[in-house]
């Protein structure tokens, strides 16, 4: 799927110290892709925008 689905979330720390960040997806933003309980997605930074993919299973 290459639909744009521009939307906003909020990160937050996990409070481990890891440096981490936990990032909630919005459920219809998650539908629009496809995705789904145990799905993987790729990330990639494009032209300043952040991209997620789902992946094909292998």
């Amino acid at each position: 799927m290459n639909r744009k689905v521009p939307t906003t979330a909020i990160c937050q720390d996990p409070g481990d110290g890891s440096g981490d960040v936990i990032i909630d997806l919005p459920p219809d933003m998650l539908a629009a892709m496809g995705v789904g309980i145990g799905d993987l997605l790729s990330i990639e930074l494009v032209d300043g925008l952040i991209v997620l993919k789902k992946l094909r299973d292998a």
